[in-house]
């Protein structure tokens, strides 16, 4: 945090240009988002840039040992949820750490959550065309989305590798269940529109044999090859009457660009299996001999699931004795986030999700972008920042 460049940001900031900003993120796509875009974004020196770069560098030491899928295979509560043909390593790769002061009063990056399934590859680089072009004059030219000043064309051209490579655009579909109206749709707009595939909903597949497509705009089918996943399990499986013509169970004649079963096996799940300094406690719920004397200290997280579901803040035993599926929780040590970021009223907390993607040149998970969520509630979620301004989703800009 460095409080000339916070400064001269506030200083200059104006609803008035708040106000064209996001107008201006609604008339390109023709769609106003369903999340709320922050006020400002996050300068971060380098200092705390080679923390989180440390912290990311441990975790993914984990994710690509040999032995990963031996150790993650308990993450699979449901065995009839594995699904076919996965690959060796995962596609996509986020690391959520909320930015907090150690005991010398220093900002220090600490594991919330990570999972192995895309998140906003697309918006995000969008999200940071859009702080420049209207807050550009606030932004230093050494600062950059990207943790080693990665070009925006050069992230495009990553993406394009990774998710379409050599096949026919249109036979690559982004896959989701209703995605126009899912809060993040603008998200799956943006991809559309840089790599040129389809948006097709879970209900439109049409399955013959082993092979899927889908109706293009003039009612032909299209034979998909590669299939950019964006389903959310949770989601999907509260979906009983679901009417699908496949399975994602099947042994199908497709590539899942970002193959589901990551979605497990990087998950909540992995946090007890973590150490480190930037690494929380964290113990499986089922696996928990005697519970911690300092309970209040710690956060209960069901496994698999997003927003904040399930999440119980404050914690008793009896809320603990009460959970009947205890093999679906974890027990965390709870992060104390610190307020640095400044804004017209009180001060803004803030979470990082430090975006990664298995590059195929080089055979090696790196970091791509980042994702920040500013916060003035109890937790980051939306129930909690309800009615507060400089709060939402956002960026962080690296010293380089």
């Amino acid at each position: 945090m460095i409080d000339s460049i916070r400064e001269n940001y506030n200083a200059k900031f104006t609803e008035e240009k708040y106000q064209v900003f996001l107008k201006d993120i609604e008339e390109t796509y023709h769609y106003t988002p369903k999340f709320r875009i922050a006020e400002t974004p996050v300068f971060l020196d380098k200092t705390f840039k080679n923390q989180l770069i440390e912290a990311c560098n441990d975790i993914i030491k984990v994710i690509e040992q040999p032995g990963f899928k031996a150790l993650t295979e308990e993450a699979f509560l449901d065995p009839t949820h594995k699904i076919p043909n996965e690959n060796d390593v995962p596609k996509f790769v986020q690391f959520d750490f909320g930015i907090c002061k150690d005991q010398d009063g220093n900002l220090s990056p600490k594991l919330i959550e990570l999972q192995g399934f895309p998140t906003l590859y697309g918006f995000q680089i969008f999200l940071n065309s859009m702080y420049r072009k209207h807050f550009g004059d606030t932004i230093p030219d050494n600062f950059h989305q990207h943790v080693q000043g990665m070009p925006h064309m050069e992230y495009v051209e990553m993406l394009r590798q990774e998710i379409v490579g050599d096949t026919d655009p249109k036979q690559v579909v982004l896959l989701e269940l209703d995605p126009h109206h899912q809060t993040t749709a603008v998200d799956f707009y943006v991809t559309r529109d840089i790599l040129g595939i389809e948006i097709v909903c879970v209900r439109d597949i049409i399955k013959k044999g082993k092979s899927l497509y889908y109706l293009n705009e003039n009612q032909e089918e299209i034979k998909i090859e590669k299939v950019f996943n964006r389903v959310i399990f949770d989601e999907l499986y509260q979906h009983e009457d679901l009417q699908m013509s496949f399975s994602f169970q099947d042994d199908l004649d497709i590539e899942w660009i970002g193959h589901p079963n990551w979605f497990f096996r990087i998950s909540k799940y992995l946090l007890p299996v973590l150490k480190g300094k930037y690494v929380p406690k964290a113990f499986f719920l089922d696996k928990l001999e005697e519970l911690p004397q300092d309970l209040e200290n710690y956060v209960l997280k069901p496994m698999f699931s997003f927003a904040g579901a399930g999440v119980h803040i404050n914690v008793t035993p009896e809320i603990i004795e009460s959970i009947e599926n205890k093999s679906n929780y974890i027990l965390q040590e709870k992060v104390s986030y610190a307020p640095i970021v400044k804004t017209k009223d009180i001060d803004a907390k803030v979470e990082i999700r430090m975006i990664m993607i298995h590059n195929s040149k080089t055979d090696k998970i790196e970091i791509a972008s980042n994702l920040v969520r500013l916060s003035k509630g109890e937790m980051v979620g939306v129930r909690y920042n309800k009615d507060k301004t400089w709060v939402g989703g956002s960026t962080a800009y690296f010293e380089l």
